[in-house]
C-alpha cells in the first residue's frame, strides 16, 4: 500500500473528500516526521513504533582500497514491529 492508496481507503471508509483525506494523511506523516526529527519516539500501539538510533563516530575502511575513512556520528530512523502486527502477518 502506498500513500495514494491510503488516501483512497480513508476517503472510501469515512466518506470525506479526497482533499480532506490527503490533508489527514499528510498531517499524520508530517507529525510523525517532526517528532522523530526532535528525537522523540513514535508508537502506534499494536502496530509498530519508530525511533531514532544514534551512532557514534568511528573509523571504517574503504572496501575497494582498504584505506581508513572517518565516519561522522549520525542518527537513523528505525522501525520496530508490534506484537499484534507480527501475529496478524504470521497467522
Amino acid at each position: 500500500m502506498n500513500k495514494r492508496e491510503l488516501i483512497y481507503a480513508l476517503k472510501k471508509e469515512t466518506g470525506i473528500t479526497k482533499t480532506e483525506a490527503a490533508a489527514v494523511v499528510n498531517l499524520f506523516f508530517d507529525e510523525m516526521s517532526n517528532a522523530m526529527a526532535n528525537g522523540d519516539r513514535v508508537e502506534i500501539r499494536g502496530l509498530c513504533s519508530f525511533y531514532v538510533k544514534k551512532y557514534k563516530a568511528y573509523t571504517g575502511r574503504n572496501p575497494k582500497t582498504g584505506e581508513e575513512v572517518k565516519i561522522k556520528p549520525k542518527k537513523l530512523p528505525f522501525f520496530k514491529c508490534g506484537e499484534k502486527l507480527k501475529e496478524r502477518v504470521d497467522y
